[in-house]
């Protein structure tokens, strides 16, 4: 009984081995050669690294607005929230065929690393908005450059790139200090912004409207926000109204470009 068994088992490895030698994987193997590789076609390809900064000469290291002649505005949108809320502002802009910049910051990234390239599929712009949303200008040196990096590290791990815009957090204007901390950084220019929503403080998506289109003009770049149901529901009419007014939306680097 015991030889019978062995010679099955003999048989059943010669068998196999027979099968392996005229598999392509085989006759690689029993060259002692690798096995072959797929096709270069065939191989998923990483996507290119999204754009870096860029000094744009002539304008100040603090940027507020573009040129005012340009039938184009800015909208910005500091990146925070609800991933769902952000998506469905990005869906509005794209369907009204609207380009904006967003400005994340690097903690919301560690949470959902998939936003930054469904913002850069997008068409849009990436940015750095500090790692923790602090007071930046309240940070002592170390700490300001360490919020400004932690953000950048991220981005650039995420995208290939350090983003193309940095913004302080928690305020309108970076001290000196902080934009001399963000060209360190590698950021030629902080952008800020001439016209405020306010929807940060939830005042209805009919103030959001007010707010944006009682004070934008050519040239404007417009502080929004990710992660407000206000937001969601203004936009629509926001667009709609700078379509009314022939300005179109478009990235903050497209802006500034001639």
């Amino acid at each position: 009984m015991g030889a019978v068994t062995t010679d099955r088992r003999g048989a059943l490895r010669a068998a196999a081995l027979l099968a392996l030698a005229g598999s392509p994987l085989g006759t690689a193997c029993s060259a002692g050669r690798p096995a072959p590789e797929a096709p270069a076609s065939a191989r998923p390809s990483a996507p290119p690294p999204a754009p870096g900064p860029r000094r744009f000469p002539g304008l100040p290291a603090q940027i507020e607005h573009g040129p005012r002649t340009k039938r184009q505005v800015a909208l910005t949108f500091h990146g925070q929230g609800d991933p769902k809320t952000a998506r469905r502002l990005l869906e509005q802009a794209e369907q009204a065929g609207a380009r904006v910049t967003v400005l994340a910051v690097g903690s919301w990234l560690d949470r959902y690393p998939e936003i930054a390239r469904r913002i850069l599929d997008g068409g849009h712009e990436l940015g750095n908005h500090t790692l923790r949303h602090l007071d930046i200008n309240q940070l002592s040196e170390a700490e300001a450059f360490a919020e400004i990096t932690g953000c950048a590290d991220r981005l650039r791990r995420l995208t290939g790139s350090i983003g193309t815009w940095f913004r302080p957090s928690r305020t309108q204007q970076a001290s000196p200090l902080v934009q001399k901390l963000a060209r360190r950084a590698g950021y030629p220019h902080v952008l800020s912004y001439d016209t405020d929503s306010l929807d940060f403080t939830s005042p209805g998506a009919q103030a959001v409207v007010r707010n944006v289109t009682g004070s934008v003009r050519g040239g404007s770049v417009v502080s929004l926000h990710f992660g407000y149901a206000d937001t969601v529901a203004a936009l629509p009419a926001v667009l709609e109204e700078l379509a009314r007014r022939d300005l179109s939306a478009v990235t903050t680097t497209e802006l500034l470009t001639s």
